[in-house]
């Protein structure tokens, strides 16, 4: 087995700033009692201002009077890494989250499917990158060398057990990731580097540091099987945002909603499904206030999800602030691409159907575009029905004579003095049993100008035509 390590050096920052309107401002994630305030993280703008991790709040304000914080909330953190863990199933079937601040994940079985690991790795760094995570990614046999590696330098990268046994003999012991504070103790103790570790009695080890230290070393080399706790994806998707302030427009909203919706497809494509109905909720302090958003079929392009999104939340009128935005999806159906021709000549400017339909709902509304079937009552103006939803199934509509591509919405007088007729009549009788009898007796008409007319008259004369509709 070959493992990869991503290494997620400021996993609960990026959590913050990849969701921020304003990343490159000053801000800082703060922590601990109210008396007692003390900064977790900083960007970059804020440590060039001076700020650094466990400085206390008061002497961060001396230093920086104006700069954002947020709450540091663990919660969100590990809801991240969880997420991250999802994203990395794209890439293998054993992945793990079993160590904070970072995804380890076997890739030798995804060389044949996806490449060498050079290419695996540029994918990796790619996708991350997009997502807003700084990362550090290495290489090795074992997980937990893996693990190491990465806290060493980014990018290293050994698939030879001898090989892998050489770097981890000149590793310091400080960076070993030893369990507890070992590496700490063995390094005032002299002992520098995990050769000289190794080279110690095991009996004198086990006494004085445990077994988990003999424990990691045998993991850490290879010399003994290491049981991960390997991460499931859940069945649907949930994810929410806290805005930090009371937002009172929609333009505020349209940051984090995009991020939220490029979470949601990315958690599809590892799924290789679709979503065709999701809620965003609108919390504030009354409660919350829910927009649902349905497609007609199984969708998870990332632009389209969002306008579509962004159109329905548009209609909805804000009457509280809102103090966070959850996005939560369960009907996760299967996704089926849109089949296309090989050699494409659509303009790059023209949306495909599906797009164009599903902007159309939700700009003009559910009920505004739909499919027409046919129906079996003979009565022109009764002889379709509208059809919501793209699973619908379809009857073989009756044999009738042509019928006219322009049906009028009402029948109107036909302004013609001398109309030649083409052929007819057809005889429609029917609407006895609703009230809406129709006995009529419909032509094909030429008009003056050689326009063709469908017409009708009452049953056995040929005056008083109705005009119904046009032929092309």
């Amino acid at each position: 087995m070959l493992w990869a390590c991503v290494l997620l050096p400021q996993l609960a920052l990026d959590a913050v700033l990849r969701r921020h309107p304003d990343p490159v401002r000053p801000l800082a994630l703060v922590e601990g009692p109210a008396q007692l305030r003390s900064l977790h993280a900083v960007n970059a703008a804020a440590r060039e201002a001076g700020l650094q991790p466990g400085m206390r709040l008061t002497a961060a304000h001396a230093l920086l009077p104006e700069f954002a914080m947020v709450e540091h909330d663990p919660r969100e953190t590990l809801r991240c890494q969880g997420f991250l863990a999802a994203w990395a199933y794209r890439y293998s079937s054993l992945v793990s989250v079993q160590w904070p601040g970072c995804v380890v994940l076997e890739v030798r079985a995804s060389f044949r499917l996806l490449g060498p690991w050079p290419r695996i790795e540029a994918r990796l760094r790619e996708e991350l990158d997009a997502l807003g995570f700084q990362h550090r990614i290495a290489l090795a046999p074992t997980p937990r060398a893996a693990h190491v590696f990465a806290g060493l330098r980014d990018g290293l990268a050994v698939s030879n057990p001898a090989a892998m046994a050489q770097v981890l003999d000149r590793v310091p012991v400080r960076r070993a990731r030893l369990p507890g504070d070992g590496g700490e103790r063995l390094q005032r103790m002299g002992i520098d580097d995990l050769r000289r570790l190794r080279a110690l009695p095991r009996d004198a080890l086990r006494r004085r540091f445990g077994l988990p230290m003999l424990d990691h070393l045998d993991r850490l080399y290879g010399n003994a099987d290491d049981p991960l706790d390997c991460h499931a994806p859940p069945d649907h998707f949930d994810a929410r945002v806290e805005m930090g302030y009371e937002v009172e427009s929609h333009t505020a909203l349209l940051f984090p909603l995009r991020r939220l919706v490029g979470d949601l497809c990315t958690y599809l494509s590892v799924r290789d499904g679709g979503v065709q109905r999701f809620r965003l909720r609108l919390e504030h302090e009354a409660g919350h206030t829910d927009v649902e958003v349905g497609l007609l079929a199984a969708e998870r392009e990332p632009g389209m999800l969002f306008e579509l999104t962004r159109h329905r939340l548009e209609r909805v009128a804000i009457d509280r602030p809102v103090v966070a935005l959850r996005l939560l999806a369960r009907e996760l159906p299967p996704f089926i691409p849109a089949t296309r021709d090989l050699f494409d000549t659509r303009s790059q400017q023209q949306l495909p159907w599906p797009q164009l339909r599903e902007r159309l709902r939700s700009r003009l509304g559910d009920e505004a575009v739909y499919r027409v079937a046919a129906g079996t009552d003979p009565r022109p103006e009764r002889a379709w029905r509208p059809v919501q939803g793209e699973q619908a199934s379809f009857a073989d509509a009756p044999a009738r004579p042509p019928r006219p591509l322009w049906l009028l919405p009402r029948p109107l007088p036909l302004r013609e003095p001398r109309p030649r007729i083409v052929s007819g009549p057809e005889r429609l009788e029917s609407g006895w049993w609703d009230g809406d009898d129709a006995r009529r007796d419909y032509y094909v008409l030429e008009t003056a100008q050689g326009q063709r007319a469908w017409a009708y008259a009452p049953p056995g004369e040929r005056d008083g035509w109705m005009l119904h509709g046009w032929f092309a």
